[in-house]
């Protein structure tokens, strides 16, 4: 006790190569944090910056590291706000989905047309991801529960974002094919895509990757660490998911784009371009075009773009 210590896993790097001034001080805790190994800590230790070069001043002996924390990561204020926003607008978009779910399946007729079956769906897929997002939380305290928090809640992500691209196609069908659409089994087939495909993923990976989900730590640049969240533990994995948001959001893009383009070539009839125009605003939700902010968590744009993207698509349902 009482004693001083300093240690760098890595010479102090040049202003030119990276700012030091975002580097902490930290000592590694063996067995921290609910079914992990350990984490990092910063209790006890003082960080001092000298012109490029960071001093750890410690009141015990144990191993140290300096952690060179990235502009993108977030002060405590921020990301306790964030997880607030989220989990008030998830909370409110779980109750308007099941609200929806349950007059349309229960107080009303069943709908026949394939177009609100598809909203139902997307609505149904909707609800799992918000309610596994809220499951997430309580769920963090056993390795067990976790893991089958993070696999609901990465399967629900990726049926909601199919369900989306599904939305978009359908939407392509109906105003710039409009006729010989026909296809057979074509909500069987939807479904099977977006309900059958990313689920035989998830089981996969519970299979042969199991530790692919689990405890997921978000740090920020104050030391505070959130450690209570059951997502993807694993980058490529995280990558993956990434590139498959990034190709419907794409499609999605390009369906809307296709849109836009036929409704332009409306001009006689102005007052059903109009009606055309608002379905296409009211759809633009439906079709995830605001996930595509995620897209943009760099520089500037990053807390705001975190704010918008929180707000936006916690209240999607």
């Amino acid at each position: 006790p009482g004693s001083r210590g300093c240690s760098h896993l890595s010479p102090p790097p040049s202003p030119s190569h990276q700012d030091a001034s975002n580097a902490t001080c930290v000592f590694w805790v063996p067995g921290a944090g609910a079914g992990r190994a350990g984490s990092w800590s910063r209790e006890g230790c003082e960080t001092e910056h000298r012109e490029g070069t960071v001093v750890c001043h410690c009141s015990h002996l144990t191993y140290f590291a300096v952690l060179m924390i990235q502009a993108q990561n977030l002060s405590q204020p921020v990301l306790e706000s964030l997880t607030y926003i989220s989990t008030v607008g998830c909370s409110i978009s779980a109750a308007a989905t099941f609200c929806t779910l349950l007059l349309c399946c229960f107080f009303r007729r069943r709908p026949k047309d394939t177009t609100t079956r598809i909203h139902m769906n997307l609505l149904a897929a909707l609800f799992l991801l918000n309610g596994s997002f809220l499951l997430s939380k309580p769920l963090a305290t056993s390795t067990e529960l976790c893991q089958a928090a993070a696999a609901l809640l990465h399967g629900s992500l990726l049926c909601s974002l199919a369900w989306m691209g599904a939305e978009a196609f359908h939407l392509y069908l109906l105003l710039v094919k409009v006729y010989n659409i026909y296809i057979q089994h074509y909500l069987l087939k939807l479904c099977l895509c977006a309900w059958g495909l990313p689920t035989l993923v998830v089981i996969a990976v519970v299979i042969f990757r199991g530790e692919t989900y689990g405890h997921h730590a978000i740090s920020t640049t104050d030391g505070y660490q959130n450690t209570n969240m059951c997502w993807l533990t694993s980058k490529p994995a995280h990558f993956v998911t990434l590139c498959y948001a990034g190709l419907i959001l794409l499609f999605n893009t390009l369906m809307l784009a296709a849109v836009v383009v036929m409704l332009r070539r409306i001009k006689s009839q102005k007052g059903q371009a109009r009606r055309d125009w608002a379905t296409v605003l009211g759809l633009t939700c439906l079709l995830g075009t605001t996930w595509g902010l995620a897209f943009f968590s760099f520089g500037v744009l990053l807390i705001p773009q975190l704010y918008l993207f929180t707000i936006l698509n916690s209240l999607q349902g």
